[in-house]
């Protein structure tokens, strides 16, 4: 299992939005924690500023980094947006 950290902008990100659908999202990045290859979920984002992954979970983006060599001990869920929004600050 790897561990998922979130920034202080990401627990603020899930505080803004509706509590079911922040309690999904955390169910479901727990849930890719929990496999041997979470990127195999993930979308590779490019020129990205903010973060090199995301996961989709319904309308809503979930934007992460790995460690530099490309080990997934840790998930940093670095923002937590709206589809329509998330790109924007990427």
């Amino acid at each position: 299992m790897h561990e998922v950290v979130y920034t202080k902008k990401a627990r603020k990100d899930l505080k803004s939005i509706d509590l079911k659908v922040a309690q999904r999202i955390i169910d479901k990045v727990f849930h890719y924690s929990k496999q041997k290859d979470p990127l195999e979920f993930a979308k590779k984002l490019k020129g990205a500023i903010l973060g090199n992954y995301r996961f989709r979970v319904g309308n809503y983006r979930v934007v992460f980094d790995v460690d530099k060599k490309g080990n997934i001990k840790v998930l940093l869920v670095l923002a937590v947006k709206h589809r329509r929004e998330v790109y924007q600050e990427i």
